[in-house]
Formats: structure tokens, C-alpha cells, sequence
């Protein structure tokens, strides 16, 4: 039967359709890395381009060639070797037709199977480019390994690119294999249902030398597999080599190595011989042996020799263990002090607490009371200015020093959010040409908030259009950041009117134009630029807009993070990045970390897993989920918010991994000295490392390897109480005292409880202060005596009869409660304060929260007030709250705002007392709770309907009347008949 062929016409139509296919997969793939480039040619980061570039095409051509090269060689060589007589059977005459097809089209064959498996093994090998490039360039660690006495640098570089090729080499034999196999099958050399010789003489000398070199690449792997008992995982509760991989397995592989080279020459042996029974002999000979002693044996010894004594038998891998993984993670040089507080249950000693809060001059004045996972919605309402600005979901901080006096701020910058422009503003020249940037920092103290009609509201003193305040601000433009996902395209020629938006005008309903004169962008002044990003993007209208001009430029990669893991693609970038104010300049300041899955006798993680808590994806990045035993924060990296550069400094100058990339890309980070004092001031101990080192605690703060076995004092990050989650309470920022430190140091921090229960265990803490960077000192509280966690101190909240019947009253048809960031504050020596705010936000689409109460807990004693002062007052006793900002005599509001009168007077101080009973239902309400409950409906009402009406002055009337309208319900509550 002979095959239909196609016509010439329809030979034609389906030549020109894949020439198109594959020109436009070539233009699209060419223009997409041209467009790359020009990106790393605008930030200075060409280096790492073409050294990426040149590293990938190296590996995929060597990979490529030798796996297709070996592969089509073998499959040439069993053709060329086919016997030329073949006995006649019916799988001979089979086999014939296939034979016949195949001879004319052999070489062609042979060329789309060597290029097919070439371009899948160039791509897998050119993904593992790092490992190339450490390896090359591996530094060493000074540690040596206890088991094998080699230097670290061996498992974290070398050991990962030698198990590379040998899996190559494997795939090379075994693709090799299969191809001699099938080509010796096909031409006759091998004859599986054909009576007499099975195999020709070249069949055997060739596949007898393939699985030769498969035995032989066994014995190498075996060899290399010794060293791979530093990461086992045999061990329940540790990582690393147990007692059964050093005393069973590795003697196990030492000598399955010399019998899988016994059988590897056994196999080439058979080039002479030609007797498949010894090399067969040989590999069922290691075969079993693999299975006795390589897993019978080490199972043996597991189960009859170290489970009934594990404590005791794996003590001193243990302490490998224990001693790598502190070390892998940054914990080997962890503060531990013993902290005791003054309690015994629910009794305090006031008398001592309050001594120490009084002399307080570092803790309780920068308490903080504005939650940065909040105020979001604030910031927007008071500070958004126009609908095409916005703010992050989550807001950041970090402390400035003015006038001699070091706070911490909640800030922000007033970022373009394209998803917030209306229909009429969402067209091309807008989107893209018009609306290209934000403009603004704004920045509240975050340890008080604005008394009087706004009551509630931060005091923003750096605040408005343009930006003014005691945080001086000359370039506020914000051409990158987190919310702009859009390029733009800015630039005008000479003497062109400015067409970017850049503020409202001042006393008026205009605007203030802008033509970006930032060093960012790429320029597009010529029709082929104008032409590429017309395909990149696939817009005409960088062809047929007047807006595009010789002098435009396009921004994009504008998010910080984006940029940063972009410019140095070796790094994980944290997912927190947070503005400053660096000279003047709005700068991004984000944290690099290098990191290894291949640290000895460390823990292994799931990176995003172990870095996630209640607020991650919420404003924040998760980071990818990647295993990893190694982590440092190595780089310090900055993103002008103007210009979009890129600086990357070294921050850990010891880290080998660092010292291995920076090798790879020279020039690429800038050592630390370069970094400006200012820079150094505003860096932050970052939250993502404080999240997994702190995760590693709850088990590696145990040095004893007996107690770690027994987990009898393990640790667990509390779930976050201020929403209904299992997910991680998040760690905090806040500028507090420290431990055997004078004044205030800005630290980030978390409460650790202990292990499946809610009684507080720990509390951990590590310091962004210049000069005490990265010490993390952990608190650690007796284990004989309970004392609250986050939960149950977020439960004696709930549970207060005053707080309830105030959430009862909040949390109605038009308002909510939202409680803020439950903060752990050490109180002098032995004394752990919890500070909360409550927030109450309107319904309505304007609603936004605004501060009502202030709740502490100390040692079981529930204080509630409207201020941090009276709260104090209320747990310790008059007095107690003289230090706190919001006392009356520890400060007042900025010059930089005007100061107002509160909106009702404060509480008298009171002792603590025992909780009241409500009073029983007399079945009849008294008259003036009638009128109680109306007015507070209407309250409630008039707050809704301003917020939704966007009036600030009349929410601050109608807040005023809502906290008259609670005292009156409260009296008319009180003065009811009991019955």
C-alpha cells in the first residue's frame, strides 16, 4: 500500500505556516531578551546579564552535546556495527519493514534524536547555573565537617555540582543504553525470539561497555553517597548523621563501592570473554548486597540497637545537630537571660512594678498605640489627597531622630495606584503617560495619636502636598514603588509643556504638572526602541502617540522588590520592603539573603512556610517555598524612588556564600563601608529572618541533647489572638529597652509559648541599633510557674465586663472593633507588660479606624482606658502612667500640628479592683436607658453618615457625641434597679 503524499500547493501552505510559527517565536523570544537587557543596561547590572546569559548557554551547550552527541554516537555505532546476514524468523521479517523505512531516513533519524534529547538535557542543565557558579568560585568556611574533616565549603559548593554530573552521567549512559538496545533490536543484533546466538559479538562488546560505565558511575555515586549522610533525615527529631548512618550505612557504602567497581570490571572484562554469566554473576552479587548491608543491616541496628537507648546512642550527633543548625541559622550567639516576674499567678507586686515604670524613660514613653496593619484605611481617608494616590494594605516602621530625641514613626509614601483611576481617567495616555507617579512621604509617631474633634487620628507630622513636617523631605516623588504595576512613559522634549500629574495646585481646583527628569528609564527616542516596546508590549501606540517623543523614556520593573531580585538573581529578597527619607530622597531599603540547601547537619525548612505568618500576602510577599538549611542576611539593598537605582551593599562580610557570588559578579555589590550613616541608621533587623530564626528556637534554644530529644521544653509561636486564625502572630517592631541596655533600642520581637499550650515561654527579641546590630536575646521565663501567652492575655480582654460591654456597643450595624498589635514589653528587670489598641471603624465605604481605647495586662490585672496613661493608673496604682506620651505631663502634641483639648476629660487614676457583676436584668429598664439607647443608636448613625460623606469635621463631632453617648448609657446602665 503505498502512503498518500501531500501536494506541492499544501507542502507549500504548511512550510510558510511553521516558517511564521517559528519567526514569530523568534521575535517574541529575541525581543523579550533585548528588552532585558535594556533593563540591566539602565540600572548598571549588565554583569549580571551576560554573566547569567553566558553561564546558561554554556551549560545548555556542553549538556546538550555531550547527552545528545553520546547518545546519537552510541545509536551510530550500534547501526554501523548491524550484522550484514540475519537469520530468517518472523521477528526478522517483522523487523524488516521497519528496516526499510528507516534506511533512507537514518541520518535524519539520528539528527532529530540527538538534537531532541540534546535541547531537554541543555535546558534542564542551564536551571542549575548557580550551582556552576559556586562551585567555580567556592570559598571556604573555616568550619570543618566532625565526620569527614572537610572544610564546609565542600558540601555547600563542591558536593551539589559533583551529584549534578554524576545524575548526568547516569542519564547520558542509560539514554546511550536504550538507544544501542533499540537500534541493535531493530538491525538484527540483538534477536529476542529468534532461535540460536541472541546476541551479536559487536551487541555484546557494546552494550557490555555501557553497563560497565553504568556500574562504574554506581561505585562513584556509592562513593559520593558517604557524604550524603550529613543531610539524612534518619534521625526523628535532627538532622544529619545518627548513630546508625556512621556506625551501619557508611561502612555499608564503603563497601558497596569496591563491589560496584568489582562488577563494573567484571563487565568490561566481558569485551573479552564474551560470556555474560560472570558480569551477571557480579551484579546479582551486588544487588544483594546492596539490599543486606546497604538497608537489612542499617534497619537492623535502627530498630534492636539504638531505639531502646535513642537518647543515649544519638547524644553526641546530637549536639552535631544542635550546634550546625544554631550556626546554619544565625543562633550561635543568642543572649539567653533568665526573667523572672514578679507574680505568683494572679498577685502582682505592684509596689515593684511600679517603681520601675516610673522610672521608666525608655519602655513606656514609646509604647507604641499605632498599628501599621491597621491604619491603612487612616492614612488613605486623611491623607490620599486624590483618588489616583494610595497606600499599602500593611504600612511600615522605622525611627527618625529629631531634635536630639530617637521615636518610632508609622510611615508611608503616597504611591499612584493604577486600579484606583476612574473610567474617565483609564485610558492609554493617562494610564500610562499622565498619571506616572506618586508623591508624598507621610509619617506619624506611633506612640500617640491627635486629641480633640479628629481624637483617634495619628498626628501626621510629616504630612500633605507637598510634603511638610519635622521629617524634611526635597525629592518626594515616587516613580517606583509597591502598588505601580504599569509602565509609564515620561520624558518631554525642551520647551514642551509638562503632561505628567504631580500634585493638586496649591488654593485652588488645578494641578502642578511634572516632566520626569529622574536618571530611570529607558529611552525610546528611535522608531526601532519605539518599535521593540510596541511588540513587548503589543501597543501601537508607542507608533501612532504624540505623547511618545525623541526624549521619552519608559519605566518599568517598578515594584522595589521586582527590581532588586532582577539585579541580583542569587538573592531571596524579603517581602517587607519599607520607605525612608535618606538625605533628603525617598529611598526603599529592602533586605538580601543568601541561602543553601546544603549546610551539614542542618535543619531543613520550607523557606515561604517557615517565613509566613497572620499578615503574609497581606501587604507583604510571601516568599517562594523553597527547602533550605542556610540562611544569612548578607546584603542590604536600596531602590531610589525617584531614579528606580538599585545599590546593593554587603552587609555580612563573613558570609562564604556572599564572598562565592560576589566572585561570580564582580563589581556588583558595594562593600559595607560605602553605606552612609544615614543608610545605617534606617536599616531594620529583617522580618522574615526574625520569623525563621525564631521558628528554629522553639527547638534549638535546648543545648542539653537528652532534654532535646525528649522535647520536654519545646517552644511555639503563638497563633495571632487579634484575629480568628491558627496562623503565626506576627513579630513587632518597637523602640523599647533592652536587657542589661541603656535607653531605647529599636528591635523587632515576638512572645514564644510553650508547646501545645497557651502559657508564654519566652520572649525573643533582636536589635536593629548600629551598634548592637543583630544581637538576638531571648528572655526566657521559669517553667514552674504559668504565665499568660498572647491568647489568654487577648482572652482577659474579651472576657473584662468593661471591654465587653463596649465591643457589644462598637461591634453594631454601622461600626466594628478591631483590635491592634498586641505588644509584649519588657518592664525593667523582671516584669512583662502587654499593651493593645482598640480601634473602632465605621461601616461605610469612607469608614477608616480611629483609636478609642488603650488596654494593658500585667500579671493578670486588665487595664482600660481611654489613654495608655490612664490604663497604667488603673493596673499599678496613681502615678503609674506618668511617663506615657499621653499622660498630660510627658508631652504633647507637635509644634508641626496644632494642639487640641480632648474630647472628654480623663479617667481619675484607680487601683486595681475585682472584677464587678453585672447587674441583674430587673425586667423593667429604668427610663433614662431608653433614652441611653437611642442616643446612642443616632451616635452611631451620625458617625456613619459623616464617614460615608467624607466630612472629617463632623466625625469629629459625631465621635464626641458617640463617647458621650457610651458615659451616659454607662450611668443610665448603673443607676437601673437591681431587682
Amino acid at each position: 500500500m503505498s502512503v498518500p503524499t501531500l501536494s506541492r500547493r499544501a507542502k507549500v501552505v504548511i512550510g510558510s505556516i511553521a516558517v511564521l510559527l517559528v519567526l514569530f517565536t523568534a521575535i517574541g523570544t529575541l525581543t523579550n531578551v533585548y528588552v532585558d537587557y535594556l533593563w540591566f543596561d539602565e540600572t548598571g547590572y549588565t554583569e549580571v546579564f551576560w554573566t547569567e546569559l553566558q553561564t546558561r548557554a554554556l551549560l545548555f551547550a556542553v549538556a546538550g552535546v555531550a547527552t545528545g552527541g553520546l547518545t546519537a554516537l552510541a545509536i551510530h555505532l550500534a547501526y554501523r556495527f548491524r550484522p550484514a546476514f540475519r537469520p530468517m524468523s518472523l521477528e526478522q521479517q517483522n523487523l524488516e519493514r521497519y528496516r526499510q523505512s528507516l534506511e533512507p531516513r537514518r541520518t535524519l533519524v539520528l539528527t532529530a534524536v540527538a538534537v531532541v534529547v540534546g535541547l531537554f538535557a541543555g535546558f534542564t542543565a542551564q536551571g542549575s547555573w548557580e550551582t556552576w557558579l559556586t562551585f567555580r568560585n567556592a570559598r571556604p568556611f573555616g568550619q570543618t565537617d566532625p565526620q569527614f574533616g572537610l572544610d564546609l565549603s565542600f558540601f555547600v559548593f563542591e558536593y551539589p555540582f559533583y551529584r549534578l554530573l554524576i545524575s548526568f552521567g547516569f542519564a547520558i549512559v542509560l539514554l546511550a543504553l536504550i538507544g544501542s538496545l533499540l537500534t541493535h533490536y531493530v538491525f538484527g543484533g540483538l534477536r529476542l525470539q529468534t532461535p540460536g546466538q541472541k546476541l551479536t559479538g559487536a551487541a555484546m562488546v557494546q552494550l557490555s561497555v555501557l553497563l560497565g560505565l553504568f556500574v562504574a558511575l554506581k561505585a562513584i555515586a556509592y562513593w559520593f553517597d558517604r557524604y550524603s549522610l550529613v543531610y539524612s533525615d534518619r534521625g526523628e527529631l535532627f538532622s544529619g548523621a545518627s548513630y546508625t548512618d556512621v556506625n551501619a550505612l557508611l561502612p555499608a557504602k564503603t563497601i558497596l563501592v569496591f563491589a560496584a567497581a568489582f562488577c563494573a570490571v567484571a563487565f568490561f572484562a566481558n569485551v573479552v570473554v564474551r560470556n555474560f554469566r560472570l558480569p551477571a554473576a557480579a551484579l546479582v552479587l551486588l544487588l544483594l548486597s546492596s539490599l543486606v548491608i546497604g538497608v537489612a543491616y542499617p534497619a537492623i541496628v535502627q530498630q534492636f540497637v539504638v531505639r531502646p537507648s535513642a537518647d543515649q546512642r544519638e547524644a553526641a550527633y546530637i549536639e552535631r545537630a544542635i550546634a550546625s543548625t544554631r550556626a546554619a541559622y544565625g543562633l550561635s550567639d543568642v543572649d539567653y537571660v533568665d526573667f523572672a516576674q514578679q507574680t505568683t499567678g494572679d498577685d502582682v507586686d505592684t509596689d515593684a512594678a511600679l517603681a520601675q515604670l516610673r522610672a521608666d524613660d525608655a519602655t513606656i514613653p514609646n509604647a507604641r498605640l499605632l498599628d501599621p496593619n491597621v491604619l491603612s484605611g487612616t492614612f488613605t481617608a486623611r491623607q490620599q489627597i486624590r483618588n489616583v494616590y494610595g497606600f499599602p494594605e500593611k504600612l511600615d516602621i522605622d525611627r527618625y531622630t529629631i531634635n536630639g530625641q530617637t521615636r518610632d514613626y508609622v510611615v508611608a509614601v503616597r504611591e499612584l495606584d493604577s486600579n484606583s483611576l476612574s473610567e474617565n481617567q483609564d485610558t492609554w495616555i493617562n494610564r500610562h503617560t499622565v498619571y506616572t507617579h506618586g508623591n508624598g512621604f507621610v509619617a506619624a509617631p506611633a506612640n500617640q495619636v491627635v486629641t480633640g474633634q479628629e481624637g483617634g487620628e495619628p498626628n501626621f507630622t510629616s504630612r500633605d502636598l507637598p510634603t511638610v513636617g519635622d521629617i524634611p523631605v526635597e525629592q518626594g516623588r515616587i516613580y517606583y514603588g509597591e502598588l505601580i504595576d504599569d509602565y509609564s512613559v515620561v520624558g518631554a522634549a525642551e520647551g514642551a509643556e509638562p503632561r505628567e500629574f504631580d500634585r493638586p495646585e496649591d488654593g485652588s481646583d488645578g494641578q502642578v504638572n511634572n516632566t520626569y527628569d529622574g536618571a530611570g528609564g529607558v529611552a525610546i527616542g528611535s522608531f526601532f526602541r519605539q518599535l521593540t516596546f510596541a511588540i513587548y508590549y503589543r501597543e501601537r501606540n508607542f507608533l501612532l502617540s504624540g505623547a511618545v517623543n525623541d526624549a521619552s523614556k519608559v519605566l518599568y520593573v517598578r515594584n522595589p522588590r521586582e527590581r532588586v531580585e532582577k539585579a541580583a538573581p542569587f538573592l531571596e529578597v524579603d517581602g517587607d520592603p519599607y520607605p525612608a527619607v535618606i538625605d533628603g530622597r525617598v529611598t526603599w531599603i529592602l533586605d538580601g539573603y543568601t541561602t543553601s540547601d546544603a549546610y551539614p547537619y542542618s535543619e531543613r525548612m520550607e523557606l515561604g512556610e517557615a517565613a509566613s505568618d497572620a499578615l503574609t500576602g497581606t501587604g507583604t510577599t510571601a516568599l517562594p517555598n523553597e527547602q533550605f538549611n542556610y540562611i544569612r542576611n548578607s546584603v542590604k539593598a536600596t531602590v531610589d524612588a525617584q531614579s528606580g537605582e538599585v545599590t546593593l551593599y554587603e552587609w555580612d562580610e563573613k558570609d562564604p556564600v556572599l564572598e562565592a557570588y560576589r566572585a561570580a559578579f564582580p563589581g556588583v555589590i558595594e562593600p559595607r563601608g560605602s553605606m552612609s550613616d544615614e543608610l545605617v541608621s534606617h536599616v531594620r533587623y529583617p522580618e522574615d529572618l526574625f520569623k525563621l530564626q525564631r521558628d528554629v528556637l522553639t527547638r534549638y534554644h535546648v543545648s542539653n541533647p537528652t532534654d532535646f530529644y525528649n522535647q520536654n521544653d519545646r517552644w511555639a509561636v503563638p497563633a495571632d489572638p487579634t484575629v480568628d486564625t491558627e496562623e503565626a502572630q506576627p513579630p513587632y517592631y518597637i523602640l523599647a529597652a533592652r536587657q542589661d541596655q541603656e535607653g531605647a533600642t529599636f528591635q523587632i520581637t515576638s512572645a514564644l509559648n510553650a508547646f501545645r499550650r497557651q502559657n508564654l515561654s519566652a520572649f525573643i527579641s533582636a536589635s536593629s541599633d548600629p551598634d548592637t546590630y543583630g544581637q538576638i536575646q531571648v528572655l526566657r521565663l521559669p517553667g514552674n510557674t504559668p504565665f499568660r501567652g498572647p491568647q489568654q492575655v487577648q482572652q482577659s480582654f474579651n472576657t473584662d465586663d468593661e471591654v465587653a460591654q463596649d465591643l457589644t456597643l462598637f461591634n453594631s450595624r454601622n461600626s466594628q472593633a478591631v483590635f491592634g498589635n498586641l505588644l509584649t514589653l519588657p518592664i525593667g528587670g523582671n516584669g512583662l507588660l502587654y499593651v493593645q489598641p482598640l480601634y473602632v471603624e465605621g461601616t461605610g465605604e469612607n469608614s477608616f479606624p480611629l483609636l478609642r481605647k488603650v488596654l494593658v495586662n500585667y500579671g493578670g490585672s486588665v487595664g482600660y482606658a481611654d489613654t495608655l496613661s490612664d490604663a497604667l493608673d488603673q493596673v499599678f496604682g496613681p502615678g503609674a502612667g506618668d511617663t506615657a506620651v499621653d499622660s498630660g505631663d510627658a508631652g504633647t502634641t507637635p509644634d508641626t500640628q496644632e494642639p487640641t483639648t480632648p474630647t472628654t476629660p480623663p479617667a481619675e487614676p484607680t487601683t486595681p479592683a475585682e472584677p464587678t457583676t453585672p447587674p441583674a436584668d430587673s425586667g423593667t429598664p429604668a427610663p433614662g436607658l431608653d433614652a441611653a439607647v437611642a442616643e446612642l443608636d443616632a451616635a452611631l448613625q451620625a458617625l456613619s453618615d459623616a464617614q460615608r460623606s467624607g466630612d472629617f469635621a463632623a466625625q469629629g463631632e459625631a465621635l464626641a457625641r458617640l463617647q458621650a453617648a457610651v458615659e451616659a448609657y454607662r450611668a443610665a446602665q448603673a443607676a437601673q434597679p437591681t431587682g
